[in-house]
């Protein structure tokens, strides 16, 4: 369903896709099924979603973004693609990926050329200024990881240093920042 005062202008919208009022989509955009696009939100044409993402109102979605499957991206999370913007310059944009799953929380800044891993989930109000390995659970200014999910979503517990279980006793060891089953 596209809402009729959202101006979409791209014919690459999959299947059960809603699109809600005031948003506004270019015409090479590319928006995955089964995904929901709320009000006030604006996507560029270089934009590739996959399926099932949910934008939140207040998103501007620019040029050089790549989203996965079954992404939530918050209310007012800022997205740049331009790490050292001028006016009126030829710009090389630089690409942000979110990979599948992935979770950022209202009012997160993400930095241009970040990579978000799969299942990461985002605090609200972060600054994200680097890359956040699959399965992070980052907050802060700048952002860090302050703890890890298992696949499910489940929050993992710290039993001892790199070592982390999650509620089913599956244990799970830290190392260069990516988690790893034992």
């Amino acid at each position: 369903m596209i809402h009729p005062l959202a101006d979409c202008q791209s014919k690459n919208i999959g299947k059960g896709t809603t699109i809600w009022q005031f948003s506004v989509i270019l015409e090479q955009a590319v928006i995955g099924e089964d995904c929901n696009v709320n009000c006030h939100t604006f996507i560029e044409n270089d934009v590739i979603l996959g399926d099932r993402v949910t934008v939140k109102s207040g998103v501007y979605l620019w040029d050089g973004l790549r989203v996965g499957n079954d992404v939530f991206i918050g209310p007012s999370v800022v997205f740049t693609n331009d790490l050292m913007p001028r006016s009126k310059r030829r710009v090389t944009f630089v690409p942000t990926i979110l990979e599948e799953g992935c979770s950022i929380g209202a009012g997160s800044n993400i930095l241009a050329g970040t990579k978000i891993g799969a299942y990461a989930m985002i605090g609200m109000g972060s600054n994200v200024v680097k890359d956040v390995p699959a399965f992070a659970i980052v907050y802060g200014n700048p952002a860090k990881v302050m703890g890890w999910l298992d696949e499910s979503g489940e929050k993992l517990v710290q039993v001892e240093g790199p070592i982390w279980r999650s509620k089913e006793g599956q244990e799970f060891k830290v190392i260069d920042n990516v988690l790893n089953k034992l």
